[in-house]
């Protein structure tokens, strides 16, 4: 006779310990489990991270009133509410709903029809159950053809590339991304890794997942201990349940497979099944407890220490020069155009979530040897009471100049972890996704530089009203002194929150003579180096700074970044004892591999393998650069031996 529900509710899960990763639901899951008879091992695995001041949003709604929208598809019905709340903040409620029911809306999913008819909103098509990315084409196909037609999906937590170019495939006319939220890891992670390695150790037996998004970020904290190997096996030998399809696709791309999904993808419908399967699957499975060999981990602070980029600068032996790139996150890299596409360059830089993910994305995607933060150099000025802009086709623009000396009565003095926030949070962010042995460069505008651009408004060809300042020698002190002391604040906050390396740039500083440096810029240099927090290493780097090579040992930097206008072997003869960072021509990229082994090699030969050598441009990569040849030069450095 089969067990009855009381029976199943009662011991079903009895002897079993049953891992969950709830981050709304940890007490409903928790309670279900242990009615069922399990012993809940439950940890959140990510956060939602709604997309305030989301441009995207109110772009989407201007192009839907002014009719350049003929379909949205709703994915999920948290998603489609916080679209609402977004563009609500900004339009009337009449307007909204006036401007939507001109159109064909697609619902994902009853929780979608839901979010719709809250709004007083009726969905054109319905995808039902299991309503995957596939379903919703396949429903699609069977009301209207889409070609010529232009598409907005409204995306939840993560981009879906697939379902953007299955719409393209159909012709339709335009397809774009609406993102509403992102997913990203717990502030704290402590408790997910907890269970992770009870997982590893084979004290779970079972694995319940509710969300796509759960394995990914399960699947990066293993990773982050260099252990998603073994966590992929203790998972084969557990039992898996899929809350659905959409899940089950996610779980099958992370190399783990489902034991099996609920008849209805609702959580009381998961955890019951697999109080009914579990112990039968197991038996199948043959439950020998888990004991999977765990090695003994690095302190996470020591591989860092210990990584190629951190011993460079220190001008310790490494087993190969280590390399990263000027701007490897930008313009050239598809992925970044697609989010830029989405929201403007200023709100990427203020959003902590896209901020990590591009960062994040082109060091793993690279291979490099260090990420640097997403960020800019003029972030600063806002708070010190500038109006900043980033026109898209002029750069940034500074609204309110600093030009005379009742200027100086307008700035302000401020808290950068608190004004600079997001800047902050991204660090956070950043560090807890990239690898343990992979360092963080942090940055900001040295001193020059930044007065420079405060002082013209933005970018120049002659300087005039620059040079006007610097005339005035107790101006030029003063403001440099605010710049100094701000700057400090800014970057020793980025020390705390997680970087390993500070660049300083001073992208103009080479409009100088050698003694108007040495008298107006490397005292504030200095200072502002000493200012910052002890044991990390400082990268100073400049343009047309060949004349100025006898003084930059004296700023206290521990790395020099030299461009393409000199030799390398010759700029670190001049230099003498500090690591060296460069320098290849950014235009070597644009031709082939070839000839960028050539000239790649031709720099490591200058450099003879000699202890402080840290390859990358001497520039910031051009837009125009094709990925394989970045990819190129990467492989090139890490093959060469001296």
């Amino acid at each position: 006779m089969p067990p009855t529900l009381n029976e199943i509710e009662s011991h079903g899960l009895e002897g079993l310990t049953v891992a969950a990763f709830e981050s709304r639901k940890t007490k409903e899951m928790e309670d279900l489990i242990t009615r069922h008879g399990g012993k809940p091992q439950v940890a959140p695995s990510m956060r939602e991270i709604p997309l305030y001041q989301n441009k995207a949003a109110f772009d989407f709604f201007e192009n839907l009133q002014q009719g350049y929208l003929d379909v949205v598809i709703f994915m999920t019905g948290v998603g489609t509410t916080t679209l609402f709340q977004a563009i609500e903040s900004k339009y009337p409620k009449s307007h909204i709903n006036k401007a939507f029911k001109l159109l064909t809306m697609v619902a994902r999913g009853p929780k979608t029809v839901k979010a719709l008819s809250d709004y007083g909103l009726k969905a054109s098509v319905i995808v039902p159950e299991p309503n995957t990315w596939r379903e919703v084409l396949t429903t699609l196909d069977d009301y209207k053809s889409i070609k010529k037609l232009k598409v907005a999906v409204q995306e939840y937590g993560v981009p879906n590339p697939e379902l953007i170019q299955a719409l393209k495939d159909r012709g339709a006319k335009d397809v774009t991304s609406v993102p509403v939220y992102r997913w990203a890891l717990p502030e704290d992670t402590k408790p997910l890794m907890s269970l992770i390695q009870n997982i590893m150790r084979g004290d779970v037996q079972v694995a319940l997942f509710t969300s796509g998004q759960q394995i990914h970020n399960v699947i990066q904290v293993a990773q982050e201990l260099h252990r998603e190997t073994e966590l992929r096996e203790a998972f084969s030998k557990m039992v898996i349940g899929s809350i659905g399809p959409v899940t089950t696709e996610a779980l099958k791309s992370e190399g783990v497979t489902p034991d099996f999904e609920p008849e209805h993808p609702k959580m009381g419908f998961l955890v019951r099944e697999a109080a009914e399967k579990s112990q039968d699957l197991l038996k199948k499975k043959d439950s020998t407890p888990i004991r999977v060999s765990t090695p003994t981990l690095k302190n996470p602070v020591t591989l860092l220490q210990d990584s190629l980029f951190l011993k460079a600068c220190r001008r310790e032996a490494v087993p190969r020069t280590p390399i990263w790139i000027m701007r490897q996150a930008g313009r050239y890299m598809p992925q970044y155009r697609q989010i830029r596409a989405m929201v403007s360059f200023l709100d990427l830089c203020k959003n902590p979530d896209l901020a990590a993910e591009v960062t994040v994305h082109a060091q793993q995607e690279l291979g490099v040897d260090a990420a640097i933060l997403f960020a800019d150099i003029l972030l600063i000025t806002e708070p010190m009471g500038f109006q900043l802009e980033f026109v898209e086709s002029g750069g940034p623009v500074i609204r309110n100049p600093f030009r005379v000396a009742s200027d100086m009565k307008r700035m302000r003095d401020f808290d950068a972890e608190e004004e600079l926030g997001y800047v902050m949070e991204a660090i956070h962010q950043i560090r807890a996704r990239l690898k343990p042995d992979i360092p963080l460069i942090g940055f900001a505008g040295a001193p020059f530089t930044l007065a420079s651009y405060v002082i013209e408004g933005g970018g120049s060809k002659d300087y005039f009203h620059t040079r006007a300042v610097l005339g005035d020698i107790v101006l030029w002190d003063e403001l440099m002194k605010r710049l100094v002391a701000s700057t400090i604040s800014y970057l020793n906050a980025q020390i705390t929150a997680g970087a390993q390396a500070i660049q300083l740039f001073d992208s103009w500083v080479g409009i100088l003579a050698p003694d108007e440096f040495q008298r107006l810029v490397l005292p504030y240099l200095k200072a502002l180096i000493k200012g910052l927090k002890p044991g990390v290493p400082i990268i100073y780097f400049g343009t047309q700074t060949e004349p100025f090579f006898p003084w930059l040992k004296d700023t206290g930097a521990t790395v020099i970044g030299v461009d393409w206008h000199v030799d390398l072997d010759k700029a670190w003869k001049q230099l003498g004892n500090v690591a060296i960072q460069g320098n290849l021509d950014p235009t070597v990229l644009l031709t082939n591999p070839d000839k960028i082994k050539v000239e790649a090699e031709k720099i490591l030969r200058m450099a003879g393998g000699k202890p402080g050598h840290i390859f990358n441009l001497g520039h910031g990569i051009l837009p125009q650069t094709p990925v394989d040849n970045v990819h190129s030069l990467i492989e090139t450095v890490k093959a060469w031996k001296p």
